[in-house]
C-alpha cells in the first residue's frame, strides 16, 4: 500500500475527529471524547497552534493521524508529547504506524527536543510491542494522574 503522510490542514479536522472517536471506542471510553471539529480547528490553526498533526492518506482518504504538542520537562527541558497515534483498524499492520511515528520523531528532532514521550494503555499489548520494537522505553512503575473538568472545579471549590 502507498500512503501519503503530510501535515494536517484545517479541512482535515472532520476526518481527524472521526479517527479520535474511533480510538475512544477502541479504548472503551467513547463518552469521554467530547472534542468537536470546531475545537480542533480553533486550537490547531492560527497564530499560536496548540498542537502539531500529521495525517496519513490512502487513495485520498485519511486513515491515520499523529497528534503531538510541546511540553517542558524540569529534568530534560523541551519535550514533544505524542498525544495520539491512530491508525484505522483496516490499515493496522501495514507499516502506517511506523510512518506516522517517524514524522513525529523527525519533528521532535527538528524542534531540538530532549525527549519524545507518550502513554500507552497497559492492556494494549499490540501497541506496547510496536513501541518496544521502535526502541521506546516503557515506564511501568509510573501512574498517569489527571484532573478532569469536574475534578478541577471540585478542587477549586475545596481551596
Amino acid at each position: 500500500m502507498k500512503f501519503t503522510i503530510r501535515k494536517a490542514v484545517k479541512s482535515d479536522m472532520p476526518a481527524v475527529l472521526n479517527l479520535i472517536k474511533e480510538l475512544a471506542v477502541f479504548e472503551k471510553e467513547e463518552k469521554e471524547a467530547i472534542l468537536t471539529v470546531r475545537d480542533l480547528e480553533n486550537d490547531g490553526f492560527g497564530d499560536q497552534p496548540l498542537f502539531y498533526c500529521f495525517v496519513a492518506e490512502y487513495e485520498t482518504k485519511i486513515v491515520g493521524i499523529a497528534l503531538s504538542y510541546l511540553r517542558y520537562s524540569t529534568w530534560k527541558g523541551k519535550a514533544l508529547h505524542l498525544e495520539d497515534l491512530i491508525v484505522n483498524m483496516d490499515y493496522r499492520s501495514s507499516g502506517l504506524g511506523t510512518l506516522l511515528l517517524n514524522e513525529v520523531v523527525k519533528l521532535g528532532s527538528n524542534l531540538n527536543v530532549k525527549r519524545v514521550s507518550w502513554e500507552v494503555l497497559d492492556w494494549n499489548t499490540n501497541a506496547i510491542e510496536f513501541y518496544e520494537k521502535k526502541g521506546a522505553k516503557i515506564l511501568k512503575d509510573w501512574h498517569l494522574v489527571q484532573l478532569d473538568e469536574e475534578r478541577i472545579n471540585n478542587y477549586l471549590i475545596a481551596i
